[in-house]
């Protein structure tokens, strides 16, 4: 299965025994929307609501941290989502949080996982068809496993500063990268991790919230400096937008990009991390 789908490929294949629909729609503070609610109230037929925030460790002070892979298996045979699923994750938020779902799947051990292009917005300007309601499901087995080289941790940023193995590409816009814009969450730094590259994610999307092609997606990468012969490590604010270079890495054939998860809201709390303005 490509790991992009369009709405007339989904539309085809709705109903089928092995196809799985998830709603990976995530909202912060500042958007003043209640994901959960919306998707009640209209969403593909057939959909299951994934909860980021609390598919999460939630003994961490950090936002939707990775699950125990126990915890993350549990959730997802709840959602009636298993083995043998052909699993199509879409949104409706600005912060294309599909992506960040996509990467928690594929860490986690599913083997046929899409995001739908365009999302719950194409969809619906289609004229397509949406239900509304809590969807009924049948728990399914998931047999987890974590690939842990998909994911880097505090200690390990800190030391690739030293060793300079990989490189990092930070997915949040170009004013908060330079510190010139405050952050959406309080008590953190502004700036961004020393050496790091700056490529805003909305720049991989068309108006028409759909991911640029391949060959625009590979120059948006190279305008921002990454060299994909060696490592690449994505961060962002909270390890969700991130995601979204993670994945449009793997539309252009580089499919091992790490996500750093704690990502800013963890580096930028730390008063002893190195931080750098300016572009």
């Amino acid at each position: 299965m490509n790991p992009l789908v369009t709405t007339e490929w989904l539309a085809a294949e709705l109903g089928k025994t092995d196809i799985r629909v998830i709603d990976a729609t995530l909202f912060l503070a500042q958007h003043g929307r209640d994901a959960r609610a919306e998707f009640e109230s209209a969403h593909i037929p057939g959909a299951v609501f994934f909860d980021i925030d609390e598919v999460s460790d939630t003994t961490s002070p950090l936002p939707h941290m990775l699950p125990p892979p126990e915890k993350f298996a549990s959730r997802m045979q709840a959602l009636g989502l298993g083995d043998g699923s052909r699993i199509i994750v879409y949104d409706n938020s600005p912060l294309r949080s599909a992506a960040r779902v996509w990467w928690m799947l594929t860490l986690f051990g599913a083997h046929e996982v899409a995001i739908l292009d365009g999302g719950f917005a194409k969809w619906v300007a289609e004229g397509r068809a949406t239900e509304s309601g809590k969807p009924i499901v049948r728990h399914r087995h998931f047999t987890v496993w974590a690939d842990k080289s998909l994911v880097r941790d505090s200690k390990q940023m800190t030391e690739n500063l030293r060793a300079k193995t990989e490189q990092v590409v930070d997915a949040r816009s170009a004013g908060r990268f330079a510190g010139t814009d405050p952050e959406p969450r309080a008590g953190l730094r502004s700036g961004h991790i020393p050496g790091s590259k700056n490529l805003p994610y909305d720049q991989l999307f068309n108006e028409d919230g759909t991911y640029k092609n391949p060959e625009a997606i590979k120059a948006a990468f190279d305008a921002s400096g990454v060299d994909f012969s060696k490592p690449v490590v994505a961060t962002c604010g909270s390890g969700v937008t991130s995601a979204v270079l993670a994945f449009a890495a793997t539309l252009i054939g580089h499919p091992k990009m790490a996500i750093y998860d704690g990502s800013w809201s963890e580096w930028g709390a730390s008063a002893t991390n190195p931080v750098v303005t300016g572009i």
